[in-house]
């Protein structure tokens, strides 16, 4: 089992930045999957990026591809993500989440494939 614990989160103006941190609990972290999914009021919980055990790939929503930036440190079981020039519509709870066995590309998307999820980090974005 892992356990997650996220953070960084806060209260940030259009255009700037912020970086999210998840850190694992367990000897294990190097053999997880990572993902960063978010949920904004009255929506579903919704893909934001991914990235593989090793961090040779990674995956991201066309939504926040060329502003985020998925990154890990296996020796700190830490995942991070790095979001710059922030919009409004960023505004959610941002959760990461692991899993050991996903495969295919597309299965990095899916929420429903991970196992372990942190409480998540609120994000606010003023216009």
């Amino acid at each position: 089992q892992v356990q997650l614990v996220e953070s960084g989160g806060g209260l940030v103006q259009a255009g700037g930045s912020l970086r999210l941190s998840c850190a694992a609990s367990g000897r294990t972290f190097s053999s997880y999957h990572m993902g960063w999914f978010r949920q904004a009021p009255g929506k579903e919980r919704e893909f934001v990026a991914a990235i593989t055990r090793s961090g040779g790939n990674t995956y991201y929503a066309d939504s926040v591809k060329g502003r985020f930036t998925i990154s890990r440190n296996n020796a700190k079981n830490t995942v991070y993500l790095q979001m710059n020039s922030l919009k409004p519509e960023d505004t959610a709870v941002y959760y990461c989440a692991a899993d050991r066995f996903l495969s295919s590309g597309s299965d990095y998307g899916i929420a429903e494939l991970y196992d372990y999820w942190g409480q998540g980090t609120q994000v606010t974005v003023s216009s």
